[in-house]
């Protein structure tokens, strides 16, 4: 795989795709820009170098409908603010006669963002006639949009086999060593922390990581279907009946591989996700049917310390809690603070783990903060990419 050091830009018209899907509120205002600002070394790099700069990202789900409340509109906006002194071009749309003509009159160092690549179902479809479109008077393909590398998608993917020329840019590059470093030959003892909602988002990372993990250290609503798959009353805590038997037989290949596979010792309970009270901490079961686990417990906790203070790598994916409600945070939070002073090379990927982490005031000590959950989740599984192998 090239990357962006590896290729002579000047004068050519350079496909640029990036992850620009940032929150927007009400008013249609940039609410976070961590992503614009991720790939911001990338642009100048391109820019500064002569390049006639093509930019492509999606905004939201709009499902192959031209939706204005996703336009890139505020995105240009504020990529003016960011780069005084670039011409910054904002398309009327994605392919079609007026951006071929806006891709042809680019001058070297000027910018062309186009318009929301998933206002066309053509997108999501990989559709080869689509990608060729995209693909029309560029010379060089370059993916910086890490977040958007699990999916096989056009601008992602199936660009990359009309352009002679293809590279990552420097934060997929940044992305991938990162993450190889928990995914091939990772050094030991090796912790991964595994939360969030459902078994179902992680079934491929949980098995991978029994063939290279040391420790696996369950919280979040997950850890109830293992418990119930124990045979242990949860209570009103959320369980997927459908994955009971995964469970049982993830814990069933971690025992079989000698991978510690821990789940909560107590847990912190409440009438309901949203009730902002907790009623008891329960550490012995059944767990009272009236009640919901919503964090992990201060043994817990401790626990999960002992083993984090004793790694030399960590990967986290996923909250241990319902950790943005306050009264349920705790666990989350001091899970983000023994990761951070560990010393461990550690890896965070996922919104809510991100969120955590900033919660906690840790960012600054975390070896590498994932931009992108599912695609950091999906590389720690497969070790690759279908964006990454569009560029090889």
């Amino acid at each position: 795989m090239k990357f962006l050091e590896d290729i002579d830009v000047k004068g050519k018209v350079v496909f640029l795709r990036v992850d620009f899907n940032v929150p927007l509120d009400e008013n249609l205002k940039i609410r976070d820009e961590t992503r614009i600002q991720a790939s911001l070394p990338t642009i100048k790099y391109l820019l500064e170098r002569g390049a006639r700069l093509v930019v492509a990202s999606h905004l939201g789900r709009p499902k192959g409908q031209f939706n204005p409340k996703m336009s890139l509109k505020p995105v240009a906006e504020r990529l003016r603010e960011l780069l005084p002194g670039t011409n910054i071009i904002m398309a009327p749309d994605v392919i079609g006669p007026e951006v071929d003509r806006l891709k042809a009159s680019l001058k070297e160092g000027e910018l062309l963002l186009l318009e929301n690549v998933r206002f066309y179902k053509e997108e999501t479809d990989n559709d080869p006639e689509f990608s060729k479109k995209l693909a029309q008077d560029c010379q060089v393909f370059v993916n910086d949009a890490f977040g958007s590398c699990h999916r096989a998608h056009a601008s992602v993917v199936g660009i990359a086999s009309y352009l002679p020329e293809k590279a990552a840019g420097f934060l997929l590059k940044k992305e991938v060593e990162h993450l190889s470093r928990v995914t091939h030959n990772p050094e030991k003892p090796y912790v991964a922390i595994l939360g969030g909602a459902k078994i179902e988002d992680k079934i491929p990372v949980l098995e991978s990581l029994i063939n290279k993990a040391d420790v696996l250290l369950i919280g979040g609503a997950m850890a109830y279907t293992f418990l119930q798959a124990q045979g242990k009353g949860v209570g009103k805590s959320i369980v997927e009946e459908d994955k009971l038997q995964i469970a049982a037989d993830i814990m069933k290949k971690a025992e079989n591989s000698g991978v510690k596979l821990i789940l909560p010792l107590d847990h912190v309970m409440a009438t309901a996700p949203d009730s902002q009270e907790i009623a008891l901490v329960a550490d012995s079961y059944p767990l009272p049917d009236n009640l919901m686990g919503v964090d992990i417990g201060p043994k817990t906790i401790a626990e999960y310390e002992k083993y984090i203070k004793s790694a030399k790598t960590i990967f986290w994916n996923g909250p241990l809690g319902i950790f943005e409600v306050k009264p349920f945070s705790r666990g989350t939070v001091e899970i983000a603070r023994a990761v951070a002073e560990s010393g461990a090379f550690s890896v965070v990927g996922g919104g809510d783990s991100i969120a955590a982490i900033q919660q906690a005031g840790v960012a600054d000590r975390i070896s590498h903060i994932s931009t992108g959950g599912g695609a950091s989740l999906e590389y720690i599984a497969y070790g690759t990419l279908p964006g990454i192998e569009a560029l090889k």
